[in-house]
């Protein structure tokens, strides 16, 4: 797994969870969210008053075939502190670039918000955003 692992727990999908993961680096953070019915990845600028910049779903919990089993989560960091991942049982679910002020997740849902993504019109996911965690 790419970049600094900062935030790692195991959790049952359906059932209320919340993991954050600071940037050992920067302002920003990334907080992993399941509020029962979905799973959403938030982007937080802690220098901002409202700290979350963007959101990213990550699942619907009715969508989720094994959601019975306990899954883990993982929030990693580039080197450089400005990119953050998402992974659950090791898998790559979304990337924020903070950089960029880009996310990248495999539901694309929903738009970004205009106020932090001006230039990014969706959250397509993209194999390579990966790779983001582990270049400077």
């Amino acid at each position: 797994m790419p970049g600094y692992i900062v935030a790692e727990e195991t959790f049952i999908v359906g059932e209320e969870f919340f993991l954050e993961g600071a940037s050992p680096s920067s302002e920003y953070a990334v907080v992993f969210e399941d509020n029962g019915e979905t799973g959403y990845l938030y982007a937080c600028d802690t220098s901002r008053k409202n700290l979350i910049v963007d959101a990213m779903q990550i699942y619907n919990v009715k969508n989720v075939t094994d959601k019975h089993l306990p899954s883990q989560a993982t929030i990693a960091w580039s080197e450089d502190g400005l990119k953050a991942g998402l992974f659950i049982n090791a898998y790559p679910h979304a990337v924020f670039d903070f950089v960029e002020k880009r996310g990248f997740c495999r539901t694309n849902f929903p738009v970004p918000s205009k106020d932090w993504s001006a230039f990014h019109e969706n959250h397509e996911w993209d194999e390579s955003a990966v790779k983001l965690l582990t270049t400077l």
